[in-house]
């Protein structure tokens, strides 16, 4: 059964991005349907898969991650607007049975993504 998972590395700090704000969109042309909303638990990841089932279908999606936020709330002094605020990542998902994993590394200044296993 495919599914769609999500991880998140704090690059600045050396942990896992516990707490931080990520929302999942279905991608039609221009527009973007929320999926799902949620907060990442204290490894960094979500605690279920963001998409299983019958509700993984092939298409495009876009994951957001709120960065500058994350990082504000574990100290970090960022200017306004901060160089990175909010991360988007564009993805497509052809074939509804594989696990698609999609990681971020990210720091307030850097990220960098792939998909994972």
């Amino acid at each position: 059964m495919g599914k769609l998972t999500t991880h998140v590395l704090d690059t600045m700090n050396g942990c896992p991005a516990a707490g931080m704000a990520v929302a999942l969109y279905r991608l039609n042309g221009d527009a973007a349907e929320l999926v799902k909303s949620l907060v990442l638990n204290h490894d960094g990841r979500a605690d279920a898969p963001l998409l299983e089932g019958a509700t993984l279908q092939a298409g495009r999606y876009r994951l957001v991650f709120d960065v500058a936020a994350y990082f504000r709330a574990h100290g970090a002094a960022l200017p306004e607007p901060p160089f990175l605020d909010r991360v988007p990542l564009d993805f497509g998902l052809a074939d509804t049975a594989a696990h698609y994993h999609v990681p971020l590394l990210a720091s307030p200044w850097a990220y960098s993504t792939y998909r994972g296993s």
